[in-house]
């Protein structure tokens, strides 16, 4: 990505859980997801050691971190501390972006989250 012009209409959307379609960027150190999340859908309680902003762009999003919940709005900017868990539910549909601290290698290698995908089958 370094010096790179990228359209995001030319990354490949990938639904990683039910309702969360997200498509990835990556820098040396960090990871961008643009996510298009469905009206409803659930994001597990899980947690990572990367550290992770949302800001969400579009919708309301309601998100507990360390057990304190909050509901985001439009133009809402959200920082997550690596290794807090965290969950959450779309109220509306939702246009978010997530950027990771470091690199997200589950997201570049296709995998997964495995941590979230861990956590809904547990």
């Amino acid at each position: 990505m370094p010096g790179k012009l990228t359209d995001w209409s030319n990354i490949t959307p990938r639904e990683v859980i039910p309702g969360f379609v997200g498509r990835f960027l990556h820098s040396d150190t960090m990871t961008f997801a643009l996510w298009e999340i469905s009206a409803g859908a659930v994001l597990p309680d899980h947690a990572h050691p990367h550290e992770q902003v949302v800001h969400l762009y579009e919708g309301e999003f309601e998100m507990t971190v360390d057990g304190k919940t909050s509901v985001a709005k439009s133009g809402a900017v959200l920082a997550i501390p690596g290794n807090a868990r965290h969950s959450g539910r779309a109220i509306t549909d939702c246009r978010v972006m997530d950027v990771f601290y470091p690199v997200r290698e589950d997201y570049r290698d296709g995998t997964g989250p495995t941590v979230i995908g861990d956590a809904m089958k547990g």
